[in-house]
C-alpha cells in the first residue's frame, strides 16, 4: 500500500518537472525570436564613424582663350660674334590641351668676331649688317603640364615643353632660311598672365669667312604673356 502511494507521488512530481521545464523551454525560445526580430529591425552602428573635417579649396579661375600674346628678352650667343641682349615678341595658339603654334620676332646686334678685334683695322660687316633680325613659325608640345607650389597654400599651373620651327634671319646682308628648336617653361600666374622661360638654338648657314658651315646661335629669354 505504501509502495502504490509513493509511486503516485514520484509520478506526480515527475509530471510537475516535465510541465515546468516545456514551459521554461517555450518562454525561451519566444524571448530568442523577440531578440532577434529587434536585431533584424535596429541599424547596427559602424565599427568605425570617421570624423572627416572638410576645408574649402579654392579653384583658379583660369581664361578658356587659346591665344596668348607677350613680349621677352635676353641674350643670344650669334656664333662668332659674342653675345649680345635679344628683344622680341611672340604670340601663340593653342590648338589642344598638348600642342601649341606660335610666331615670334626678336631683335639684336651682333659684336665683333676674334679676328676683327686681333686685326685692328679690318671691319666683316658694316653697322647695318650686324643687326641680327630673324622671325619663325613653331610648334610645341607640352611635356610635362603639372603645378608649381609656393609654399603651403598657393599653387600654378606650369609646364614644361619642346619647340621646333622654321622662319628666316636677317643677317651680314642677307635673309638665311633658319630652323629653330628647344625647349621651356611656362608657369601660368593667375587667370591671364602667364611667365616664360625658353632656350632656343636658331641654325643657319653662313659664309661669311669664305666657307660655308651651319652656325648654332643659343637663345636665353624671359618674358611673360597675357591670354584672351
Amino acid at each position: 500500500m505504501e509502495s502504490r502511494y509513493f509511486f503516485l507521488f514520484l509520478g506526480r512530481r515527475l509530471l510537475l518537472g516535465i510541465l515546468l521545464a516545456s514551459s521554461l523551454f517555450m518562454g525561451g525560445c519566444s524571448m530568442l525570436q523577440q531578440s532577434a526580430s529587434l536585431t533584424a529591425d535596429e541599424e547596427v552602428p559602424p565599427v568605425i564613424d570617421p570624423e572627416v573635417e572638410r576645408r574649402d579649396i579654392k579653384v583658379p579661375e583660369i581664361d578658356s582663350e587659346n591665344f596668348e600674346v607677350g613680349v621677352y628678352g635676353g641674350l643670344i650667343s650669334i656664333e662668332d660674334f659674342g653675345t649680345d641682349a635679344v628683344v622680341g615678341v611672340r604670340a601663340a595658339f593653342h590648338a589642344t590641351e598638348d600642342f601649341f603654334i606660335e610666331v615670334a620676332y626678336g631683335q639684336s646686334e651682333a659684336g665683333r668676331t676674334s679676328f676683327e678685334e686681333l686685326s685692328g683695322a679690318v671691319e666683316l660687316l658694316t653697322d647695318e649688317e650686324r643687326e641680327f633680325t630673324y622671325y619663325n613659325l613653331s610648334i610645341g608640345y607640352n611635356v610635362l603640364p603639372g603645378e608649381a607650389f609656393f609654399g603651403r597654400k598657393r599653387a600654378f599651373n606650369t609646364a614644361l615643353y619642346v619647340i621646333a620651327g622654321v622662319g628666316s634671319t636677317e643677317f651680314a646682308g642677307d635673309d638665311r632660311f633658319t630652323i629653330n628648336a628647344g625647349f621651356g617653361y611656362r608657369v601660368i600666374v593667375n587667370d591671364f598672365l602667364a611667365l616664360h622661360a625658353d632656350v632656343r638654338d636658331h641654325l643657319f648657314d653662313i659664309d661669311l669667312l669664305g666657307e660655308e658651315k651651319t652656325t648654332h646661335n643659343i637663345e636665353y629669354n624671359f618674358g611673360f604673356t597675357i591670354f584672351f
